[in-house]
């Protein structure tokens, strides 16, 4: 008979929360430059990120002041097709996770 080890046994509330953070927490960071223009950047916000006018407008903002800003927060695999979309448009664009 084998004997029990509990530094091998998996926890499933630990295999959830694992989980739920590689579904929810990522940021999708788009970064200011000298060559893209405010109302290029706010159409592709509302374009790709589905954001109001409003609120891209808004982002846009705070990516020129601050140098880069979070657009969208969520999953992995949610952010990344938006990600590459940004990217293809010339506008820099990276995924972070957040604590």
């Amino acid at each position: 008979m084998a004997q029990h080890n509990p530094s091998h046994q998996t926890y499933p509330e630990q295999e959830c929360k694992i989980t739920a953070s590689l579904q929810s927490d990522f940021s999708l960071i788009v970064w200011n430059d000298e060559v893209n223009t405010f109302r290029w950047v706010i159409e592709t916000l509302v374009e790709i990120c589905n954001h109001s006018p409003e609120q891209a407008e808004q982002c846009a903002l705070f990516i020129h002041v601050k140098g880069k800003y979070a657009v969208k927060n969520g999953g992995y695999d949610e952010l990344k097709p938006m990600c590459d979309a940004i990217t293809e448009r010339k506008i820099g664009a990276t995924i972070e996770m957040y604590a």
